[in-house]
């Protein structure tokens, strides 16, 4: 593995999802890896473990999560013509991989 620094990402998810995918972890790996897992450094989507340098090893199933997408629409109220910045949040599906599950390119 690379050091913190370099595989930090910038998860700001709950304690919920953090949870389900400790639990899964403990169901496929044991309680002693659960306790290693960290989502902002050991656990990412494909995509993240690519940029970082690492491959998903062939026939590796990820983990279903779901994160929050955040979208900013400024609006403009019609009867006084101000504009206001209102925030819509979606959920989306994401699958993630754990450390074990990687190696490096």
């Amino acid at each position: 593995m690379q050091s913190n620094q370099e595989l930090t990402s910038n998860w700001q998810g709950s304690l919920a999802t953090a949870g389900m995918i400790r639990k899964e972890i403990a169901d496929r790996w044991g309680q002693e890896e659960a306790e290693k897992y960290d989502p902002t450094y050991n656990c990412f989507t494909f995509q993240g473990w690519k940029q970082r340098g690492y491959m998903v090893k062939g026939g590796e199933h990820g983990m279903r999560s779901i994160t929050f997408i955040a979208r900013e629409v400024e609006e403009v109220d019609e009867k006084t013509g101000e504009r206001k910045i209102k925030v819509y949040r979606s959920l989306r599906p994401v699958t993630l991989f754990y450390q074990t599950q990687v190696v490096r390119n």
